[in-house]
């Protein structure tokens, strides 16, 4: 395994443990982050560092950005360097968009938008010491269609900032060696399905396949590859 140390924000979520579980068959030094659920975050730990080298875990409050300063100072502390950031989805709250509050907004824009830009911004300075690294966001599989989101729409402003942020990174950081990417997914198993709305085949994917899409955009196979949303999902809305 190549030595390289890989954080996951987020870890502890749905699509984050796939990410994780997967990551840990490419690399053998992982940072796995959480907020609030340390007993999940111990039990991740626990299950890959038997297939991987060093596993860590680290709490942090990524909607501040002394919170996600915290978290990459301590990250370098534990494992002298950072080359691979994943940044997974914050909240999503499905509301209708006159009805939404002012803490609702600020909720959905510091978890999705912020979090990501804070990590992004600690991690950059060493990544471009070593002229290396790899950055990859969480989007959504209809962050490029600007159109109405009536239910979503404080998450579609962030995801769609956040492809935003992504580019931007991309173009200042490439002379760096240091690529920025999105990966956007569908519906996936396990999480929330659209009430009433009959999903046919091949519209509903699997956390395995958000994970492989992240591995790739993490690994040497795609050090040409930065500034790209990479859709993940199926037939959904196409």
């Amino acid at each position: 395994m190549p030595e390289k140390v890989a954080l996951i924000t987020g870890a502890t979520g749905h699509l984050g443990q796939g990410v994780v579980k997967r990551l840990s068959q490419d690399y053998n030094q992982l940072a796995i982050h959480y907020y609030h659920n340390e007993s999940l975050a111990r039990s991740l730990k626990a299950e890959i560092e038997s297939q991987t080298g060093k596993v860590a875990i680290f709490q942090a409050d990524l909607t501040q950005e002394a919170g996600a300063e915290k978290l990459i100072k301590e990250v370098l502390t534990e494992f002298g360097q950072l080359d691979i950031l994943v940044n997974m989805p914050g909240a999503i709250r499905n509301k209708p968009w006159d009805e939404l509050t002012q803490s609702d907004w600020e909720d959905i824009i510091r978890s999705n938008l912020e979090s990501s830009y804070f990590c992004l911004k600690q991690a950059l300075p060493g990544m471009r010491a070593r002229k290396s690294g790899r950055i990859i966001n969480i989007g959504f599989h209809l962050v490029e269609h600007l159109g109405s989101f009536p239910g979503v729409t404080p998450y579609a402003v962030a995801k769609t900032g956040l492809l935003i942020l992504t580019r931007t990174a991309a173009v200042a950081e490439v002379a760096n060696n240091i690529t920025v990417n999105m990966v956007s997914p569908g519906l996936i198993e396990g999480g929330d399905l659209p009430a009433g709305v009959k999903i046919k085949p091949g519209q509903v994917g699997r956390v395995e396949d958000i994970a492989e899409a992240v591995a790739f955009l993490a690994s040497d196979r795609a050090a040409a590859i930065t500034g790209i949303n990479l859709m993940v999902a199926g037939t959904w809305k196409m």
